[in-house]
């Protein structure tokens, strides 16, 4: 299956050519090191790109002080991570072994160059994201958690993390490690914690709080107004970001949990075209994301709009749940559609502690070695049960119809029948949660028959049911009986299928009504519509 980048440890190094080298130099400045200096902290800032002239680098533990990895980088490589792009905090601390010369491109002027040096971007880009993915696969970041598997606040930063790409490591209470960490930050040993960088310890850990920390939520000038707003962060707003920063247009994306949206919990597509071994919903996001950020779109996350308005000179005003307000020419919807929450006493006691609406590996320990229950009969439930399948003892899927054949893909539903691990059920649903302070099993009932039974499992995933996220329009827009926005008719009806009643306001993906809920057909949507955009804002 496809993933994030390559595979570090078996690329073959391509060096920037001399060109590029000279361009680096016209735009920066060089800098001697002496022995010993630290030329990047992890947590902070990422301000610059630096290449390696003569000497050499090592990675460093920020505890020990000690080298962190086995290689060094030299004459001709270059430092750096994926967090050049967006300004977000570093996650390596560098040291020079010995003196050492590098060039310095501060990160707007290298931004620059990499927009007007496609073959240097893209080795740049290649082994960033190979970086990353090796930091990734050896959970090695500026982020450390303490206690993830007790405490569920620990645990929540865990699932945002791993659901936004971001490398952290993570430690039992009370192992070596963890102790280590908590004298070094001179926090109590044994309890659960959230460390950044070498020694800041987050107290009340939040998304918000780690992603301030990490450069994620953008802060915008009071003054700024941007060409298109992009709300949500999923496959269709994430490939209109793409296009609107390749289009020249200045655009943002707000996202208020994970990029990726609900397709970015999905642990394999097959059947989006160009990756005929499969990747993750999460990991197709991602490149998208990049691929944005190296045009100049950029990122609010997490962020949730809470309000929106027309103002009198109809550009367009939008309320962010931290009380921010960002002002837009034009507007595209892409919040698309939330999993239905069923009308079971306690679901909310149980959230997070045997309750999940997302099957990745973070969910997927909860039901190791043990029976794990899927409500759904879409492909998300499919692609979650196959998933699961190779961690849990074995997977019940639960369908409330009688049949798979309208809402799931052939492919899927054909191996899910032919899977002795995997079970489906259908005329089934869950009637009642039972547990103390986690889930612990659940009561389901034949419809036809109304029998009962007791199922003693650690998980229950949640997969059915599309409850568009629309509450945030403010009225502004005119949305069907189930709620979702009405498009190809009215204001901007003559110039574009995805308009909406609104003239500048425009919806893709999942969020609009009569759309194919799929993620080819959302990355197309939210890709055709920024021409459309641009001759409003241009018009």
């Amino acid at each position: 299956m496809e993933s994030i980048g390559a595979d570090l440890r078996q690329m073959q190094r391509t060096p920037l050519a001399a060109p590029h080298v000279q361009a680096l130099r016209d735009a920066g400045k060089t800098v001697t090191h002496p022995v010993g200096a630290i030329l990047v902290r992890s947590g902070e800032p990422t301000t610059s790109f630096v290449y390696v002239e003569e000497g050499e680098v090592e990675v460093i533990n920020p505890y020990t002080n000690e080298r962190h990895v086995p290689f060094t980088l030299g004459p001709t490589q270059f430092m750096g991570e994926i967090s050049l792009l967006n300004g977000g905090a570093g996650s390596l601390t560098m040291r020079a072994v010995r003196e050492t010369r590098v060039i310095e491109v501060q990160r707007g002027p290298m931004l620059t160059l990499m927009s007007r040096i496609p073959e240097m971007s893209d080795i740049i880009i290649t082994v960033f994201s190979a970086r990353r993915r090796a930091q990734l696969d050896e959970r090695d970041g500026s982020l450390r958690l303490i206690g993830e598997d007790e405490d569920r606040n620990v645990l929540r930063i865990a699932e945002f993390a791993s659901r936004n790409r971001i490398p952290y490591s993570s430690w039992p209470l009370r192992s070596p490690e963890a102790e280590t960490m908590a004298r070094a930050c001179s926090i109590a040993a044994g309890k659960p914690a959230v460390i950044f960088g070498r020694n800041i310890a987050v107290t009340d850990p939040t998304p918000d709080k780690i992603a301030r920390l990490l450069g994620l939520n953008l802060d915008v000038r009071d003054d700024e107004m941007f060409d298109v707003m992009i709300v949500g962060g999923g496959p269709a707003g994430v490939a209109a970001g793409v296009c609107a920063g390749a289009e020249g247009l200045c655009a943002l994306v707000v996202e208020d949990i994970a990029i990726g949206g609900q397709a970015g919990a999905s642990s394999r597509i097959e059947n989006y075209m160009g990756f005929p071994t499969g990747i993750s919903g999460g990991d197709l996001v991602w490149r998208g994301e990049i691929q944005a950020m190296k045009f100049g779109t950029r990122f609010a996350m997490p962020r949730r709009a809470v309000k929106l308005q027309r103002l009198e000179n109809k550009s367009f005003c939008a309320t962010f749940d931290n009380g921010q307000l960002v002002r837009a020419k034009s507007v595209v919807v892409a919040t698309g559609v939330q999993y239905r929450r069923p009308p079971l006493a306690r679901l909310a006691d149980f959230e997070g502690a045997g309750i999940y609406y997302a099957a990745t590996e973070i969910e997927a320990r909860h039901c190791r070695d043990a029976e794990a229950v899927i409500i759904g009969g879409a492909n998300s439930a499919g692609q979650a049960a196959m998933f699961l399948s190779r961690s849990a003892r074995h997977v019940k899927v639960l369908v409330r119809g009688s049949s798979l054949a309208a809402s799931m893909s052939s492919y899927l539903r054909s191996r899910l029948e032919s899977d002795p691990k995997i079970t489906i059920e259908y005329d089934t649903e869950v009637t009642e949660l039972h547990g103390a302070d986690s889930l612990e099993a659940v009561t389901v009932r034949k419809l036809k028959t109304g029998e009962t039974r007791l199922l003693h499992i650690p998980a229950l995933f949640i997969m059915v049911g599309a409850v568009p996220n629309t509450e945030w329009l403010s009225g502004l827009l005119e949305l069907d009986e189930k709620g979702f926005v009405i498009t190809g008719r009215g204001a901007e009806s003559v110039t574009s299928p995805f308009g909406t009643s609104q003239p500048g306001m425009f919806a893709v993906g999942d969020v609009r009504a009569g759309s194919v809920k799929r993620v080819a057909s959302s990355v197309g949507e939210g890709s055709v519509v920024i021409s459309k955009v641009w001759e409003f804002v241009n018009g």
